[in-house]
């Protein structure tokens, strides 16, 4: 029994690890709650993105992919820009 709890704990943590794939984006010019709801339309509209958050405190948009899927660097950074932010730095999660 305790062999099954084991296993099932294993399976549920690595699995847990495969649905958190995240890039973390330090963007200037993230000021109010009228930035956060333009990137969250913005990237509520990717097939690959299952969610948004945007911490203004950090500055810091962290974006989670759905599982298996994600967005090149290049994109993440035309769609912050054309928005009319600038990215400092981009961190990926996995």
């Amino acid at each position: 029994m305790k062999q099954i709890m084991l296993m099932l704990c294993l399976f549920v943590v690595a699995f847990a690890e495969n649905t958190k794939d995240a890039v973390y984006v330090s963007v200037n010019g993230l000021v109010c709650d009228f930035c956060a709801v333009s990137l969250e339309k913005v990237f509520g509209k990717q097939q690959a993105v299952q969610s948004i958050k945007v911490d203004l405190n950090k500055k810091i948009i962290t974006i989670y992919f759905k599982q298996g899927k994600s967005i090149d660097d290049s994109k993440i950074v035309k769609l912050i820009e054309d928005s009319g932010y600038n990215v400092r730095e981009i961190k990926h999660e996995q």
